[in-house]
């Protein structure tokens, strides 16, 4: 077998009608636009880090009086990806190693997909109290850029090389790790720099287009 790990993007990638999760969940809470907007420049141009912008982005949910239970309401409106549990199931069966890099939110996979088909899953991590409450959350040191960074610890924690790995993912902060994995697919994909570089672009919205090249 060529290839031993499959990497996979979660919004977009294993859930559909979301591009990004924050987006999704900040349109259900009305959070505005112009808020948004100044968080990710000011991120973009460096003026505060990425824990920093995790941090606004959990502070305007809270400062809404957001619960456990309303981003729950969100989440669960949203689809997978059609032939992503059968997609997974087949891989598992075949003997891949799976995991997830994304810039999504644990509660995500927690609410969808559960972490059982995945021996590594990394992902911003939100915390509540026992009445729900938002009290905090962990950010990922493996999105954007570093999601490239993530996927080589990966490789070494499974004494892998980067070139029996597989990315399968959808949009901008894919390009670095799609470049460094053996084989990359652009599915379902929102990014033109992402189709460029990949090995395979999938346009059909059924993640069991990607088994073909497995």
């Amino acid at each position: 077998m060529q290839y031993k790990l499959i990497c996979f993007d979660l919004d977009g990638t294993l859930v559909d009608d979301t591009v990004y999760i924050w987006k999704t969940l900040h349109d259900a809470f009305d959070v505005p636009e112009d808020l948004r907007r100044r968080h990710y420049e000011e991120y973009m141009n460096g003026r505060i880090t990425y824990a920093q912008w995790f941090e606004t982005d959990i502070d305007a949910w809270h400062e809404r009086g957001k619960r456990r239970d309303d981003l729950l309401a969100v989440i669960r409106q949203l689809p997978l990806m059609p032939g992503a549990i059968e997609t997974l199931d087949t891989l598992r069966q075949q003997g891949y190693k799976l995991a997830i890099v994304s810039g999504s939110l644990d509660i995500v996979i927690d609410t969808l997909l559960g972490t059982d088909h995945f021996d590594d899953v990394f992902v911003n991590h939100i915390f509540f109290d026992a009445a729900g409450n938002i009290t905090g959350g962990e950010p990922t040191p493996y999105d954007m850029e570093h999601k490239a960074t993530g996927l080589r610890v990966i490789a070494e924690r499974h004494s892998l090389q980067l070139e029996e790995c597989v990315f399968i993912g959808d949009n901008e902060n894919d390009v670095h790790i799609a470049g460094i994995a053996g084989l990359s697919v652009a599915f379902n994909s929102k990014s033109p720099r992402l189709d460029e570089i990949a090995d395979v672009v999938i346009e059909k919205k059924d993640l069991r287009e990607v088994l073909q090249y497995l």
